[in-house]
């Protein structure tokens, strides 16, 4: 799941370095840059296959997508349709060559994406937002106060959070999708420090980065109880409401401060600061494979080609199948 890391590109000298962000999809990885996009899957050949994209201008050049807050809603909710995108290209590729067996590429329409996406998101806030309202609630006559009823909801949300994670960790297909997860991470890591982008020598990155999804949304559980608590505890049926409204703001806050932290992250206080939150990230991201690393690698290079900052081709992009052309 990841999910948003953000980008500034400075003209002045020396140059400085863009900001790439990306996500782990069904064997392989997207990156995303200040202008295009690219997902790279290793198909069942064993052979990597990429498709790049330019983003959608009116998305990431408008002036209302770079007001603050604003921004993080817009690109908060783009990066979930382009990850759905992306899933889907990613999971053609993985089937190439099963159609003897009788699976079908995927197919979906506008619509049947956008729908997905509001399960996904209505389950999401559900399980975490919702459920821990009505469970703390069965609690209410052993609370007292705001604040107290807010920080019991919210300790049971991180609970099933953290939880929740573990679990989806020790399914195989996920657990293979959190190494590309940790690839992604080591290889963005390796850019930001100069290092070869070479799987040899990116191997030895870390697998955690600040401006990670898994860290946003520990942010955004933990600052939903200081948010819960200043709306009080009115009748039930209101603060479920609240639950569902307030959640895209919380995140949109939360992204203007990892913003913040990602571009401070060597200060000794911010880094002691965003340790516990990064410490997370240790279950939704693996140790990859060399091979991963060469797939996450490609996907990077292929952006930093697609934006002009590397004159040699370094990957051999190939038509993304009929579903992505559909939902571009």
């Amino acid at each position: 799941m990841t999910w948003p890391s953000f980008l500034l590109l400075a003209a002045e000298a020396p140059l400085k370095l863009p900001t790439y962000g990306g996500q782990a999809v069904i064997e392989g990885v997207m990156m995303r840059g200040k202008k295009q996009l690219c997902v790279a899957v290793r198909n069942p050949q064993g052979e990597i296959i990429s498709h790049s994209e330019p983003l959608p201008p009116r998305v990431y050049d408008s002036r209302v997508s770079n007001l603050p807050f604003v921004r993080g809603l817009i690109l908060l909710w783009d990066m979930l349709v382009l990850g759905m995108k992306m899933l889907m290209f990613s999971a053609n590729i993985s089937l190439e060559g099963a159609e003897e067996d009788g699976e079908e590429p995927v197919q979906l329409s506008n619509g049947a994406m956008y729908a997905l996406l509001a399960v996904s998101l209505a389950f999401g806030i559900g399980l975490f937002f919702v459920v821990p309202l009505l469970l703390a609630h069965l609690l209410g006559g052993s609370v007292h106060g705001s604040f107290g009823a807010s920080l019991v909801e919210g300790v049971i949300r991180i609970a099933l959070f953290i939880g929740y994670l573990g679990l989806m960790g020790r399914l195989p297909d996920i657990h293979r999708t959190f190494m590309y997860h940790g690839a992604e991470h080591k290889t963005i890591n390796a850019f930001e420090s100069n290092a070869p982008l070479e799987p040899e020598s990116v191997q030895r990155s870390s697998t955690i980065h600040p401006r990670c999804g898994t860290t946003l949304l520990l942010f955004v559980l933990v600052v939903a109880i200081f948010v819960f608590a200043a709306i009080g505890t009115p009748p039930l049926p209101i603060r479920v409401v609240s639950r569902i409204v307030c959640v895209p703001l919380i995140a949109a806050l939360c992204y203007e401060w990892i913003r913040f932290a990602a571009r401070h992250i060597d200060n000794p206080v911010m880094r002691a600061f965003m340790t516990p939150a990064m410490a997370l990230q240790r279950l939704t991201t693996r140790e990859p494979t060399l091979d991963q690393l060469e797939v996450s690698i490609a996907a990077l290079k292929a952006v930093i080609l697609a934006e002009g900052l590397e004159p040699a081709p370094l990957v051999v992009p190939r038509a993304a199948p009929a579903v992505v052309s559909q939902l571009a």
